[in-house]
């Protein structure tokens, strides 16, 4: 079996009585071991799949997450498909992106995209033609330019003759950078991966990556792990989605995985989105990353005019502006833009109908006596009941103002799309959300209902851009809430027409609020620096390193007992996860410093693996049954 198991293949080996799969990891001469060494029981495929360069990532990843080895790999290394490993591999006169070609391709300087409006964008790509490892934090301009952009940055480090990696939220973002890219590198030059492409063509495209034969990757979370040869750039959009936190266990964030596999190999770096994290922003603050952010008259040409309902010229206008769903600017600003023949987007955080009911009077938020959880209409008596415990209400009453007539609290879009269609008859009304989800419309007057991450990108731009809601997105129980809300509303906003042209934004709120301000001076970077100082100032990520541990209170406790935490740990709660569910679990939040990181991690892991070998059955990179540990959690709250 020497020729087969080479360094990255498949084995089969015996374990504890039992055959299971493996990995080669390196051939010595000799072991430090004392015991008796067995054979190996079996080699799968001679493929060398698990290279060393992944390897060492995945040791890492492992390590910062307090996993195990074999969860990262499995979640770096996709299945096996024999029949694909089999068929026949494209000489180098076939396939020009083969890794026998020396000369890298030609850099053209009149690509489109070529980062001009940056004041230092150009010298962003200078330093990734001439193979440097530049570190950049950038806010992009709105527009669809950002996937051209993206594009001739992979154009570049092609031509230093390194690979390229990309990360984006979904598949829509992987047809935008894949439309950019076939013009940009040629089609035959990179590769797209993502979870719905099938077992086989996932594999095949694996294996094109792997073997050399590719060097530009673009996908979703599941390619931070691509064996890109020579990996000269990763590049990450909209960095701040909560889709790049990985659900599977050791449960890691695609940027952090990123900014450690450039660490490890010395590739450049590129977090970009139109609002980028608080996390992006500590990168700038820290000096690790530079910021790419565009000239004000640049931007002023670009952006579309952002009003909010709640200001006080809009509010001196509309006495109502402050309550109403849609205030009369936003009627403004949507009856211009068709006018105009253009299109109107209108972003609801809600799908469905009516998924949540108020108070007419007061506007208090109607709850179940029983369980304290929201009302809605029953879905088979048509009467009200309970959304949570299902036990009818048919004689509710405000328990702050004894009013009994309710409205709805919130409109999903579904039932947002049929008053739009009343109060704009003639106009197409379209609807994307979780039943349907649009990828672009066409130029033209209508009216575009969706919730947040699936707006359609319009040919020629939005006239008009309604924001609904807001307070939906700001009072969610979550750290992250205003962080969320504006990365949505900036995402949304910058899918309308520039100002100069007439486009508008109109977000139906406070104009005090912090994402609201930044949003109309169109300052993402502005915003994020005071979200990290407030941060700081109250001790939470990014400021700190926290870890949650979720599961049964004795599981928690033992862990906890067991776990040698750095001597100024901060333990947090426990809090109940569920409080209709006494059975639900608790959860715990460990707050360390930012440099106690590493050894908040070894402790956890030590204190798994050694509750994993009390208890054989368990796991120890999910901690066992029930038992969840995440270091830097996507939500706090």
């Amino acid at each position: 079996m020497s020729a087969a198991a080479v360094v990255g293949a498949r084995v089969r080996v015996r374990f504890h009585g039992r055959l299971v799969g493996g990995y080669v990891l390196d051939r010595l001469a000799a072991s430090d071991h004392e015991g008796p060494l067995l054979p190996l029981s079996a080699t799968v495929s001679a493929e060398p799949v698990l290279l060393p360069e992944v390897a060492a990532l995945a040791r890492a990843v492992a390590d910062r997450y307090a996993g195990t080895l074999a969860d990262v790999v499995r979640l770096a290394v996709p299945p096996r498909h024999a029949r694909v490993e089999r068929e026949a591999v494209p000489d180098a006169a076939a396939a020009p992106d083969n890794a026998a070609d020396n000369e890298p391709p030609p850099h053209r300087a009149d690509q489109p995209g070529r980062w001009e409006r940056y004041p230092h964008g150009p010298g962003f790509l200078a330093a990734l033609a001439a193979g440097r490892p530049a570190r950049a934090v950038w806010y992009a301009l709105p527009g669809p330019s950002w996937a051209d952009e993206l594009a001739a940055a992979a154009d570049a480090v092609l031509s230093a003759g390194k690979g390229g990696l990309v990360v984006v939220p979904d598949a829509r973002d992987i047809t935008r950078v894949a439309a950019a890219l076939d013009p940009a590198v040629g089609p035959q030059r990179y590769v797209t991966l993502s979870a719905d492409l099938g077992p086989a063509e996932r594999y095949r495209r694996f294996l094109a990556v792997s073997r050399g034969r590719v060097r530009v990757v673009v996908g979703t979370r599941a390619a931070m792990f691509a064996p890109v040869a020579g990996l000269g750039l990763v590049a990450i959009w909209d960095d701040g989605d909560d889709v790049h936190h990985e659900p599977r266990a050791p449960y890691p964030n695609a940027r952090d995985v990123l900014l450690l596999r450039a660490h490890l190999t010395g590739a450049a770096v590129l977090v970009g989105g139109f609002s980028p994290g608080v996390e992006a922003a500590a990168l700038v603050e820290s000096g690790w990353a530079r910021p790419l952010l565009p000239d004000r008259p640049v931007l002023r040409a670009t952006a579309p005019r952002v009003v909010a309902s709640g200001s006080d010229a809009a509010v001196a206008h509309d006495p109502l502006a402050r309550i109403a769903r849609l205030p009369t600017v936003a009627w403004e600003a949507a009856r211009a833009a068709l006018a105009r023949e253009a299109p109107v987007l209108v972003q609801v955080p809600r799908h469905g109908y009516q998924p949540a009911l108020a108070c007419a009077a007061c506007r208090a938020a109607a709850r179940c006596p029983t369980c304290a959880g929201p009302l809605g209409r029953a879905a088979a008596e048509g009467g009200l009941a309970c959304l949570w415990c299902a036990r009818p209400q048919p004689g509710w009453c405000c328990p702050q103002c004894g009013h009994e007539r309710l409205r709805a609290q919130a409109e999903g879009e579904r039932r947002t799309a049929e008053e739009l269609g009343r109060a704009f008859p003639g106009h197409v009304v379209r609807t994307s959300g979780r039943d349907e989800i649009l990828d672009s419309v066409p130029a033209g007057p209508a009216l575009v209902v969706a919730t947040p991450g699936a707006e359609p990108v319009a040919d020629g731009g939005y006239g008009a851009v309604l924001l609904l809601d807001s307070w939906v997105l700001l009072g969610r129980p979550d750290l992250r809430a205003a962080e969320e809300a504006a990365r949505r509303w900036f995402a949304a906003a910058a899918l309308a027409r520039p100002a100069p042209v007439g486009g508008t934004v109109v977000a139906v709120a406070d104009a005090a609020v912090g994402p609201v301000q930044a949003l109309i001076r169109w300052d993402p970077a502005g915003f994020a620096r005071r979200e990290l100082a407030e941060r700081r100032e109250l001790g939470f990520p990014p400021a700190v390193r926290m870890a949650s541990v979720e599961g049964p209170p004795e599981a928690i406790a033992q862990l906890l007992d067991g776990a040698e935490l750095p001597a100024d740990t901060d333990i947090l709660g426990p809090v109940p996860l569920d409080q209709r569910d006494p059975d639900a679990g608790e959860r715990v939040l460990l707050r360390v410093r930012r440099g106690e990181g590493a050894p908040l991690a070894a402790a956890l892991k030590s204190a798994l693996a050694l509750r994993s070998a009390r208890h054989p059955s368990r796991r120890a990179g999910a901690g066992g049954p029930g038992l969840r540990v995440r270091l830097d959690p996507g939500v706090i709250g």
